[in-house]
């Protein structure tokens, strides 16, 4: 029985450039890391998305173990995916590391409004939530509350922005020791 761990990358809306540290853990460990490739990335449609998550995790879960890497709209993604996946598929998810998840419910872009509302149910595998203390795109108010409901653990690191390209993050060491504890 395979007994390896892939770590499906999940970007936000637009998806994530050579410079975002998802991008950088991917091409420094194609093997275990693979997206999860969008059909649209600046129209992001919700179905879509979710389906494309469930056929990705059914197909890594046939190697072993699935960790979900999310950063943005991908987190949003991941608990809407959750909330309606049968049992036998989220099973088959050993964590989640869930990094700044954009509060599409007040963001004013009309391409997410489709995500709304964030689903908020209790996710069924351990999580960490990232969130720095100066993202845009969800306050550390909002941050904890996802936590909260998706009954995650909150990891709070600092002014870092959105936690993407323009953080300069690099490889985001500090990201993969969070990862680690999954």
């Amino acid at each position: 029985m395979p007994d390896r761990t892939t770590y499906l990358v999940l970007p936000g809306y637009q998806s994530s450039g050579p410079e975002h540290w998802q991008s950088r853990w991917e091409a420094a460990d194609p093997v275990a890391f693979r997206r999860v490739e969008q059909e649209d990335w600046d129209h992001p449609e919700p179905e879509a998305w979710v389906a494309a998550l469930d056929a990705a995790v059914a197909g890594a879960a046939a190697d072993g173990e699935v960790v979900l890497v999310a950063h943005s709209l991908g987190c949003a993604t991941v608990a809407r995916w959750a909330a309606t996946a049968p049992a036998e598929r989220t099973a088959a998810v050993r964590g989640a590391l869930l990094v700044a998840p954009a509060d599409i419910d007040t963001a004013d872009v009309p391409q997410l409004f489709g995500f709304r509302p964030v689903a908020r149910e209790r996710l069924p595998f351990p999580a960490i939530v990232v969130n720095s203390t100066d993202d845009p795109w969800v306050t550390p108010e909002r941050g904890r509350g996802f936590a909260t409901a998706w009954g995650a653990r909150y990891a709070e690191v600092g002014a870092l922005g959105h936690i993407n390209s323009d953080s300069a993050l690099g490889d985001w060491p500090e990201g993969r020791k969070l990862l680690a504890e999954l």
